[in-house]
């Protein structure tokens, strides 16, 4: 029972130091309206409450020290739930976590979906920044 309560404060923990490295908006509008006046694109991350997936990206790959400098520069971040947030209809939100690369107006440049290693991830970044110029 110790063990259990024990993974649960460290899983508290982890969470913690995750959300306090990279400030995520969790209001659609909002981060758009910031990623325009900050000339920015948008990674937009679904996921889930109680996701596996999701906390193994989130620990394996969004708390590496150089993916969370390429994101702040180049991205305004914006998590959200599909169990607490309200997603626009326009997102698919089955199959977490799902990764979403936008224009500062909405526009979608790229989507993927799935947990991905640190250097997976930075080539899926690479991806998008030679997209994100076309339409």
């Amino acid at each position: 029972m110790h063990k259990i309560k024990f993974l649960v404060y460290l899983s508290l923990l982890f969470s913690t130091l995750y959300s306090a490295e990279l400030d995520w908006a969790n209001d659609y509008n909002a981060a758009l309206k910031q990623a325009e006046k900050e000339k920015k694109m948008v990674y937009l991350f679904i996921g889930a409450d109680k996701c596996i997936w999701c906390d193994r990206f989130k620990d394996m790959t969004l708390s590496k020290k150089h993916i969370i400098d390429r994101l702040k520069q180049e991205y305004v971040l914006l998590y959200m739930s599909r169990d607490r947030h309200k997603i626009p209809s326009k997102f698919t939100t089955q199959g977490v976590p799902r990764h979403y690369f936008l224009k500062s107006d909405g526009t979608v440049i790229y989507e993927d979906r799935g947990s991905r290693e640190p250097d997976g991830f930075l080539s899926l970044i690479e991806e998008v920044s030679l997209k994100k110029g076309t339409k």
